[in-house]
């Protein structure tokens, strides 16, 4: 089952992102705490939306998105921020229904793309994108400013 994330996932949202930090090879990265994502999600003025995966109840995955803005199409679009499934519950289509649904979301409210990061290594992931029609922007490279280079920047 494929359902909108409520407040009370948030401890189990931020014990998957755990857990696919684990699983990116940045065990110690995550920052986010359970206020921190509750604020995200379900603040007065929320930045992010989740979708959840349940199997016999218990959440097993998650797709955490955010809207962005196309000024050449003119149009919002939505970027898939972070997509988990346990390893325990993989196998079952919880990743494609997931996928699924967020495109439901983009066709429902006019969106014109649905977008997302890969890690290079991650050719299983790659693998399941593809099978599903998405293809890499091979002509574009991510830059980012955090960080002390971000304090410097803004200041």
């Amino acid at each position: 089952m494929i359902r909108v994330a409520r407040p009370a996932d948030v401890p189990v949202i931020l014990e998957l992102v755990h857990e696919l930090a684990v699983y990116e090879r940045e065990p110690d990265a995550v920052e986010a705490t359970e206020a921190m994502l509750a604020a995200a999600l379900f603040g007065s003025a929320p930045t992010a939306s989740c979708h959840v995966a349940e199997l016999d109840g218990d959440v097993v995955g998650f797709a955490l998105w955010y809207v962005t803005f196309s000024t050449w199409k003119g149009r919002p679009g939505l970027w898939l921020e972070d997509l988990f499934v346990r390893p325990a519950a993989r196998g079952h289509g919880f990743g494609k229904a997931l996928l699924a649904q967020l495109a439901r979301v983009c066709l429902e409210r006019g969106y014109a793309r649905f977008e997302w990061w890969v890690l290079d290594w991650n050719v299983d992931a790659q693998g399941f994108y593809r099978s599903l029609g998405a293809r890499p922007e091979d002509d574009w490279t991510v830059w980012r400013v955090d960080g002390e280079a971000l304090a410097a920047l803004g200041t």
